[in-house]
């Protein structure tokens, strides 16, 4: 439910802030909560890695989420409808799939192959309002942007496999690395603004509700559960009550394309996951 308020937060913050220092309060108030969290657990020694390796691994990752990813991701609802860029970002089990064939030398099989075709025609009928054949769509760099934040994601889930410290650590180091090097661009480009008080409202709530304590949440439940698979899909209720917050309060009209697409994209990934599990069972 908190995630699924985001496309929303980040609409209407937009508003009043721009993406770069709606991204540095966001990240600010994500620093303190994460940092709460390791304290609270007694975890705060395991935050330094212990060889260049590791560190260059803790760079590397924090680089690309949530800076690169949040950067990009906040641009593309700058420049999209909120319906639209979030259900786009929604992209990123396919693009895992894609990126696990020379990554990781997997075969993504009948299923994978078919969830991929479907999520690239839920990808097309949502960016071109539902006229998939004109190739026309509503703003293509916002659209290339959004789609590049799955991208972007799909890589941060890749090489964050390799980084066998706790979940909470790996996150505080993350928006770290994330804090100091969204200080250092924005002193350089100058952009740093004061916010309103809206603006510095809107930062602090996806701190808290799209980088912070949902995450928490979200690695507890993952624990507590005696199936995984089970939990992990509720996350795809997400961009479908997403769309009630952004029609009721953002005051968007949901495109029917929108919803026909996501429902596309989510079949897709439902698709592979059952192709992998089959294959699995046939191993077994």
């Amino acid at each position: 439910m908190f995630w699924s308020t985001i496309g929303t937060a980040m609409k209407m913050s937009l508003r009043y802030i721009d993406f770069m220092n709606l991204l540095f309060w966001s990240v600010v108030t994500a620093v303190i909560l994460h940092g709460i969290a390791v304290w609270s657990r007694g975890l705060l020694k395991k935050v330094v890695p212990p060889t260049a390796k590791e560190w260059r691994l803790t760079l590397f990752t924090g680089f690309l989420n949530p800076f690169l990813y949040y950067i990009v991701l906040l641009r593309a609802y700058d420049l999209l409808p909120a319906q639209e860029a979030g259900t786009l970002n929604y992209f990123w089990p396919v693009m895992l799939v894609l990126l696990s064939i020379p990554v990781l030398g997997q075969k993504p099989g009948l299923g994978g192959i078919a969830g991929i075709l479907l999520g690239f025609a839920g990808l097309v009928v949502i960016s071109t309002h539902g006229d998939p054949f004109s190739m026309q769509f509503s703003n293509g760099f916002g659209v290339l942007l959004a789609v590049g934040s799955a991208l972007i994601w799909a890589v941060y889930w890749l090489a964050g496999m390799k980084d066998t410290r706790r979940d909470e650590v790996k996150l505080f180091s993350g928006f770290v690395t994330a804090l100091i090097l969204l200080t250092v661009t924005m002193l350089i480009t100058g952009t740093f603004r004061v916010p309103s008080l809206y603006g510095l409202l809107g930062g602090v709530y996806l701190g808290i509700f799209e980088m912070g304590i949902t995450f928490l949440l979200w690695m507890k439940a993952l624990h507590l559960a005696p199936d995984t698979a089970r939990v992990s899909n509720l996350v795809f209720l997400s961009p479908f009550i997403s769309l009630i917050f952004i029609h009721f309060i953002v005051g968007e009209p949901i495109l029917t394309s929108t919803f026909v697409g996501l429902t596309l994209v989510v079949s897709g990934i439902f698709v592979q996951q059952l192709g992998r599990r089959k294959a699995a069972s046939f191993r077994a």
